[in-house]
């Protein structure tokens, strides 16, 4: 049987607020380590019917861009109901919700240049 890792690696500072985090996969388009500011990991507990979720992000991962990746999260589980369940009107509603944050980011950042 093939078997494929992800791994992951963070880097804590002194209060246990990570600083750095790595992550590494044996399928890998990137080769290497790769570093990152921000990891969601989504599992899914048959037992319990429930989410196990870890968010992890660094103290110096600019609140813009975790919005902008808080969009893309939504969009991908929007194309995980699509891949998976192909709910149509549930698929709807993630992408409804995209578009609505993403118009919300770009007004914030709009105002922001303006002042």
């Amino acid at each position: 049987m093939k078997k494929s890792e992800i791994n992951f690696t963070v880097e804590l500072d002194e209060t246990r607020i990570p600083e750095r985090i790595f992550w590494d996969a044996t399928e890998n388009p990137n080769e290497g380590i790769n570093e990152t500011k921000a990891i969601a990991i989504g599992v899914w507990d048959h037992y319990h019917r429930g989410l196990l979720g870890i968010n992890l992000w660094t103290k110096d991962m600019p609140v813009d861009e975790m919005k902008h990746f808080a969009v893309d999260i939504v969009g991908n589980v929007a194309q995980l109901v699509a891949d998976a369940t192909g709910d149509k009107k549930l698929i709807e509603i993630l992408e409804s919700t995209c578009r609505s944050m993403k118009r919300h980011i770009d007004e914030e950042a709009k105002k922001e240049a303006q002042a």
